[in-house]
This record gives C-alpha cells, sequence and structure tokens, in this order.
C-alpha cells in the first residue's frame, strides 16, 4: 500500500462501510494479498445494523442476529473469522396477540387452539377457500400472503405486525418482500411440521437424506454479532494490507476516466482521499447515487428507493429470566412498539449481572418522525410503559434504559422500488464494471447478514479473476423460508451461468489458498459452482 500524501492513498480496492459486506470483502482481499481502505461512517462501532452496542456493561443487538446458515461457504468464513468463541443456543420466537402467545413460525394447531373454535373454523375455511381460488394477479404483500395463509390469518397474524414495521399498507407493498422472506413457508408447511415433531419423524432417515425442519437451534458469538466483526476488522488491520478509517463519511466516489476511482471521505482530522482500482460499496444506494461523478443517468430512479428507519430502548432490569424468547414479535395496536428482544436469551454473556436482565424493545419510524425525535428519557418512560401494559415487566423493577437509533435500516419495498433498483444497476454494470455493490442497503434488498456476506464473496471472486464470473444479484434471490434445513447444507457458491473456459481458466489460474471459499468443503473435487 503506498501513501502518496498524508491524506491520500493508493490501493487495489476501496470499500465503503464496514457492515458485514464490506468487512467480508476487506477480509477475504487482504487475505488474497489486495490492498484495501474501508471507510465507515460510525466513530465506534463496526458491524452496521449487526454490530453490538455497549452501555454501561450491557451488550445489546441492534436487532436480533442469529449466525444461521444454509451456505457452507459463509459457516466457514465464520468459523474462520470466530473460530473459539461462538456458542449454542436455543431458538424461540413467539407473538403476542390478544393477550396470549403465538410460537413463530406458526404451529397450526397452537394457533387455531389458542384463537378459540369459531375464529379458528373461519381461518381454516379461509385458508381452503384462497388454496382453492387464489388471488391471480398478486402484486403486494397482502396478495402473496393472503394466498399463502388465507385472509383470515394474514389480517390476525401479519397484516398489524407489518404495516407496523413498514409504516405502510401491506396491500402497497411489494410481494417481493414477503416471497423473499417467507418463502415456503405456508399453513399446510406447519401442519405437517407439526405433526412430524410430534411424532419423532423429523429426523434423518437413513440414507442420509435431510428432513427440511425449521431451525431449533443456532449458532451466537457470546458477546454478540459486533464480536465477529471486530474480530474481522482486527484481521484486516494485522494483515499489513489494510486500513479502516472510523468516522468517515463518504463525500464522493468519482470515476478516474481509465476504469477505476477515486474515494473521498470526511473524518475528525479533514478529508481523506482514496485512489483504487475498484470500489465496493454497501452504503444505501440513495446515497451513493447522490455522490457518484459523474452523476448516474438514474440518479432520478435512486431517489425514489425509501427507507425505514428503527430504534431500540434497552432497559436494564431487575431479574434473571424475564421470558424464555430470543424475540417476541408484538401484534398489538395498544402499543407502539413492535418487537422486544430478550439479551440474556441470546447470550447470558452479554448481561454484566446474574441478578440482571435487558430487554430491547424495537420502534419502527421514520427519521424525523414523532418517535425518532424523542428525547430519550421520553422514549425509556414510554418503553417501560409498554413492557408494563404488555405484562412483561413490572415497572418498579426497571433500573435504567438506553436508546440507540438506526438509520435506513430496511429498504422499503415499494410498488416501484424494483423498476429503479434494475435501472440503476443496470446503468451502473454498463458504464462502472469496476463499482461492486453490495449488502442490503448497497442493494437495496433485504438480505439477511449471510446473504449480505455472500454478495461480497462472490465479488471478491469477480475483482480476483478481473472478470465477472458471478452474478451476484442471483444470491438470496431463490432461497426458501430461511429457517428450514440444515446449516452450511450448500456446498456450491450462487452463480447464475455456466462458467466459460476463459472464465474456469482464471479462475483455476489464481493462488490456492487453503480456506479458499470457493472450495466446496470436504470434497477432493473443487469445484467453483
Amino acid at each position: 500500500m503506498s501513501v502518496s500524501q498524508a491524506n491520500e492513498l493508493n490501493v487495489d480496492v476501496a470499500i465503503v462501510g464496514a457492515g458485514p459486506a464490506g468487512l467480508t470483502a476487506g477480509y477475504l482481499l487482504t487475505k488474497q494479498g489486495k490492498s484495501v481502505a474501508i471507510i465507515e461512517k460510525d466513530a465506534t462501532y463496526v458491524g452496521g445494523i449487526s454490530r453490538t452496542v455497549q452501555h454501561e456493561g450491557y451488550r445489546f443487538d441492534i436487532g436480533g442476529h442469529r449466525f444461521f446458515s444454509k451456505s457452507a461457504a459463509v459457516v466457514d468464513l465464520w468459523n474462520e473469522i470466530l473460530p473459539d468463541d461462538f456458542i449454542q443456543r436455543p431458538r424461540m420466537s413467539r407473538i403476542y396477540y390478544e393477550g396470549k402467545f403465538y410460537s413463530y413460525p406458526l404451529r397450526a394447531f397452537e394457533a387455531l387452539w389458542n384463537l378459540g373454535i369459531w375464529r379458528s373454523t373461519a381461518c381454516m375455511a379461509s385458508y381452503l377457500r384462497y388454496k382453492a381460488f387464489p388471488r391471480r394477479n398478486v402484486k403486494s404483500f397482502e396478495d402473496w400472503t393472503t394466498n399463502q395463509f388465507g385472509e383470515k390469518l394474514y389480517s390476525i397474524f401479519f397484516k398489524t405486525y407489518t404495516e407496523k414495521v413498514w409504516g405502510m399498507p401491506c396491500n402497497e407493498m411489494s410481494s417481493d418482500w414477503a416471497a423473499q422472506r417467507i418463502k415456503g413457508l405456508s399453513l399446510w408447511n406447519a401442519v405437517i411440521d407439526g405433526l412430524k415433531r410430534s411424532l419423532g419423524l423429523n429426523k434423518r432417515p437413513n440414507d442420509g437424506q435431510a428432513v427440511k425442519t425449521l431451525l431449533e437451534t443456532f449458532r451466537y458469538p457470546r458477546l454478540g454479532p459486533g464480536m465477529m466483526w471486530e474480530a474481522a476488522r482486527d484481521k484486516i488491520l494485522a494483515s499489513g494490507n489494510g486500513q479502516v478509517f472510523m468516522g468517515h463519511g463518504l463525500e464522493q466516489l468519482s470515476a478516474d476516466g481509465q476504469g477505476g476511482w477515486r474515494m473521498t471521505a470526511t473524518g475528525p482530522e479533514g478529508k481523506l482521499v482514496v485512489k483504487a482500482k475498484h470500489a465496493i460499496s454497501s452504503a444505501p444506494m440513495r446515497e451513493l447515487a447522490a455522490r457518484l461523478h459523474p452523476l448516474p443517468d438514474t440518479t432520478w430512479n435512486a431517489s425514489k428507493l425509501k427507507y425505514r428507519d428503527f430504534l431500540t430502548v434497552a432497559l436494564m432490569v431487575e431479574g434473571e429470566d424475564l421470558f424464555p424468547d430470543n424475540w417476541i414479535y408484538i401484534h398489538d395496536s395498544k402499543v407502539k412498539v413492535g418487537r422486544v428482544q430478550n439479551f440474556r436469551s441470546w447470550s447470558p454473556e452479554m448481561i454484566p449481572d446474574e441478578n440482571m436482565a435487558c430487554v430491547g424493545l424495537e420502534y419502527f419510524c421514520f427519521e424525523g418522525d414523532g418517535l425518532w425525535s424523542m428525547s430519550d428519557e421520553d422514549l425509556v418512560k414510554l418503553a417501560t410503559d409498554e413492557m408494563e401494559i404488555l405484562g412483561l415487566v413490572d415497572r418498579k423493577k426497571v433500573r435504567s434504559g438506553a436508546v440507540v437509533r438506526q438509520e435506513k435500516a430496511y429498504p422499503v419495498y415499494d410498488e416501484d422500488y424494483a423498476a429503479n433498483v434494475e435501472a440503476m444497476r443496470r446503468e451502473l454494470e454498463e458504464k462502472h464494471p469496476a463499482l461492486h455493490l453490495v449488502g442490503r442497503n448497497g442493494m437495496h434488498r433485504y438480505n439477511n447478514q449471510d446473504h449480505a456476506m455472500m454478495t461480497a464473496m462472490l465479488t471478491v471472486e469477480n475483482i480476483i479473476a478481473d472478470k465477472r464470473i458471478y452474478d451476484t444479484w442471483c444470491v438470496n434471490e431463490d432461497a426458501e423460508y430461511h429457517e428450514t434445513g440444515d446449516e452450511g447444507a450448500e456446498k456450491a457458491l450462487p452463480a447464475r451461468e455456466t462458467l466459460t473456459e476463459d472464465q474456469a481458466a482464471a479462475l483455476s489460474s489464481l493462488r490456492e489458498v487453503p480456506e479458499r471459499i470457493a472450495s466446496e468443503t470436504g470434497d477432493d473435487d473443487r469445484k467453483v459452482a
């Protein structure tokens, strides 16, 4: 890595954002001997929305992040970065509705029992009606979910919560969100899974073929997900090939006219300039478009993309075990909270006092609205009031609280988002092949942590081979429901098309690395896809 001035660097790859995608790319590139410079807007934490915040010795997530992936390559990378600090945790999530708890994913018999005979009958009749006569023109979240569960169950278990999360009617949300997040899960699947659990039939048959059942346990870093990304950052720095600049916001990303990039960022000590052959961005697509030079023709499209923000109110509460769930979805119109995390259930090591608990109330909002603009003191009071209304916490046992605001937590899937993203994508691929979009906000796709990592892993393969071998946009495109199946069951990296002879030769000529992510773990024949 050469430094031409105190504030100007020349590197192989400039990376915007030190979240899971940006740090995965940086780690893998430095392993391959490439020099990288990563800028991160947050002055303190790496990991983006997967960071772990510390407050008076307590640790809490910004949303819960289960470490489960069907991709062997992702699982292997987690183990490589953080080999000794995973713990196995039971998976438990429930829905709170009208004072009762329902397992999530829904267990059909439990749900119908709690709803009562008359409402259950109406739910089953509605389910059968939409299975026989589904909505044909499926455009919205409401259309897709109604076809899967019936109108009655949709209105009870999906409509209220989803509209609370997204701040918009379900009939204005694209069906892509439902298809991407809960594809393959239906009432019928829930019934079958419940029967298999009851009869012990969800085990593997003798032929070794997996029976796909719902995830019951998951691995988790003992000090929270931020532990993973702090370790990734440290390995990047220790490699001697990478630098991470905290508190640096992207000011401009300019094409240099020779296929490369000039990245300008502003930080606590002034302006930083990074020159690179390739640039990787996990910044929100809307923000990136406004900072590209020259401005893309599709800047107007990107400016129409929307985001949902949220804030976490962490309450430190006297009492060891408040409830067993990792989190609880709140389907109750009496309160504004959308989801409640129980951080002791994620990892006991996140709580410094064995006589205390820490819960995180998640409020979904838009930056600048009433919730977002409330003072921390008022938000802690609101959270305390609502936990007492729900009967989950005695307010007299609340000892303190803290608030974390998260901008652009979720890309919004409105009816126009797909066309706007596609327009931006096509232009950048055609005009700027050395600019790579990765991660949830970088691609404006509701990717899980492992999917965000995979987009970075494929991008690194493309950069190393100096060819676009993999289509990063196919990640999570046709995935099953995320919480079914076996960890690491998918050995091959996803690819849109078969490699040409030239592309295969480009990869095979790369130097061998024992932990190479393109390998099919455990096989002698190390194919790419």
